[in-house]
């Protein structure tokens, strides 16, 4: 049986296996928000206080008092159908939960943001998982003391945030493409119509002509580490039009960028004293990689092809674990993967293969490091005769997406990391991370004492952008500009390899996603391979090409296991930033460094 706690708004919700300490936003709210959900149809006001009996009280703000219990029947583990969620429905619930106030350094748990999760099951307990580290971990005192800044009529002289008096920043402009009104999906450069928007200091006070949401007198203060409870919504909903997970306790952080994320991870579920290691594709991102090594967390590597990882592969490594033979390190219970244009390889995970590597994963108990910053640069599988037409509409967009492995996920062992680095800027440093309540809550306990949540900076001008200026409508317009764009620069990429490389020796494929582009060169037919070790001719060709004036990536750099001899010779180029002229020319450049290296 499972147990279920009365909410402030009268619905009984599953309570997960355990408990969630993290700080959540102010009584009222929340009820607005879990009234906004049902269809009593009336405008609810974030101002309000509602009236909650004591336990409903500590439900909400998240502190440790028990809660009732009432003996529910169990919840079958196949949910219902998972329903997508649509901009309308998000937009009608915002209607009828008035504007949102949340003031400095507020509180907030995303759940409230959510749509109706009735029918799903909850997570599964991944306690098992955490590492010494994590399991111990307390909340940050000074954090929860902000709860109480909610209370009517209280003076704080408890915290120490700064009066935004003294911020010498009392406002922020910009002017970018208006991408919600203007039909048109051009790129930013020649884009048809811009627009200036202005963020102030006291935008959110009474007083303002037009009361916000969000203003640099909340942004710029300290803040909870779980971000903005003013882009968390946002995210919140954008997870929910994209994957809709099918259990119903997830929940929603920001992030300090993907690569920051995911050392707070590793540390999360992996503990060096206990003999940990992680497993990913056998050619992964180098960044993670040196990420893993410092913590004494060393990865395997799983064969791929041109979907990447192979499921077969990854099964039979779990199945035939032998500690003995992978010095003496336990059976994983990590996988870190990048399903869609995977960095180096370009690889893209298809529908099935994404479910059979959930599968196997469930089978085997790990827990999935879901890393897409690539994502929504997903482009056709061909370039000619007839290029495949591209989404005219943001349903037909979302319809063409992949499925995301969040989307499949049933038990709540997939934590999905989304960037908005390769799609905004690299810059903001910012992003979110999804995943179950309880590993959700683990994970905030870090971020507390480290990195404290996104810059202000980031966060607001982000949010005056996206929620405020562009919308979700606009933002999967801007995701569908950036799609043309990266097919336009890929097929540029690949024209240069079909006229200036050696087909004879060298090999690729068309990339699905992302903005790499693998290179295989059979070293087999290099006149120098009985005396040369694949990373000396690789290291030969790498020199040649910056004497003709061409930087391109040693596929060595990538490999998962850097103490296991190499059997390819590969290197990485990427269509990101180069102009189409420009990669023309490099392309060109490297072909006659690997011509001259095989003596062509």
């Amino acid at each position: 049986m499972r147990r279920a706690a009365r909410l402030g708004s009268g619905a009984a919700a599953v309570v997960p296996r355990s408990r969630s300490w993290g700080l959540t936003s102010r009584p009222g709210f929340i009820n607005n928000y879990k009234k906004a959900q049902s269809n009593n149809g009336q405008q609810a006001s974030f101002h309000s206080r509602p009236k909650l009996d004591s336990a409903a009280e500590a439900t909400v703000i998240g502190g440790p008092s028990p809660l009732p219990e009432v003996e529910l029947p169990d919840i079958p583990e196949t949910p219902t159908k998972n329903k997508r969620v649509t901009i309308g429905e998000i937009l009608e619930r915002r209607r009828r939960a008035g504007r949102l106030v949340a003031p400095t350094a507020a509180g907030c748990d995303s759940g409230v943001f959510k749509g109706d999760s009735s029918g799903k099951p909850m997570a599964k307990d991944m306690s098992h998982h955490l590492s010494y580290e994590a399991s111990i971990r307390e909340p940050c005192k000074l954090k929860q003391a902000a709860r109480h800044l909610k209370t009517p009529g209280i003076i704080s002289l408890g915290g120490g945030l700064p009066c935004p008096e003294y911020f010498p920043i009392n406002s922020i402009s910009l002017s970018v493409p208006d991408y919600l009104h203007n039909p048109t999906l051009s790129p930013p450069e020649v884009h048809p119509a811009f627009q200036d928007i202005t963020i102030g200091k006291y935008d959110t006070h009474p007083s303002a002509p037009v009361q916000k949401e969000y203003d640099l007198s909340i942004s710029l203060n300290y803040a909870q580490a779980h971000g903005s409870a003013q882009l968390i919504r946002f995210v919140t909903e954008h997870t929910e039009l994209v994957s809709n997970p099918p259990y119903a306790d997830w929940k929603t952080c920001l992030t300090v960028g993907s690569t920051g994320a995911l050392e707070q991870t590793l540390r999360m579920l992996c503990d060096s004293s206990r003999n940990d290691s992680i497993l990913t594709e056998e050619f992964s991102f180098a960044t993670a990689l040196e990420t893993a090594h410092p913590l004494g967390i060393p990865t395997f590597g799983v064969p791929i092809d041109e979907q990447g990882l192979i499921p077969s592969e990854l099964d039979h490594i779990l199945s035939t674990w032998s500690p003995s033979e992978r010095g003496n390190k336990r059976k994983p219970h990590v996988l870190y993967t990048v399903p869609s244009g995977q960095n180096p390889t370009g690889a893209t995970q298809g529908p099935e293969r994404r479910k059979q590597i959930y599968d196997i994963c469930s089978k085997h108990d790990l827990v999935i490091i879901e890393d897409e910053p690539y994502y929504y640069l997903q482009l056709p599988p061909t370039i000619t005769p007839t290029p495949t037409p591209a989404p005219s509409n943001t349903t037909d967009f979302l319809d063409s997406l992949l499925p995301t492995l969040l989307s499949m996920d049933t038990d709540g062992r997939v934590i999905r990391m989304d960037s908005f680095s390769k799609v905004l800027v690299p810059g903001s440093r910012l992003g979110w991370l999804t995943a179950s309540d309880q590993l959700v809550e683990r994970f905030l306990r870090h971020a507390e004492v480290a990195n404290q949540g996104p810059s202000g900076f980031s966060q607001v001008i982000l949010h005056k952008l996206l929620d405020e200026t562009w919308g979700h409508e606009g933002y999967l317009k801007w995701l569908m500009v950036l799609q043309r764009e990266y097919t336009e620069r890929r097929n540029t990429l690949l024209k240069a390899c079909e006229e200036y490389l050696p087909k004879e020796v060298v090999s690729w494929g068309v990339v699905r996603a992302g903005m790499f582009q693998w290179l295989h060169l059979d070293h087999t037919l290099h006149p120098d391979s009985r005396t040369k070790s694949i990373l000396e001719i690789e290291e030969d060709i790498f020199e040649s090409c910056i004497d003709k004036g061409v930087l391109i990536a040693r596929g060595s750099w990538f490999r998962a296991q850097q103490e296991v001899a190499p059997t390819g010779l590969f290197f990485r180029a990427t269509f990101a930033a180069a102009t189409p002229g420009n990669m023309t020319e490099a392309i060109r450049r490297l072909g006659g460094a690997v011509r001259e290296s095989f003596r062509l």
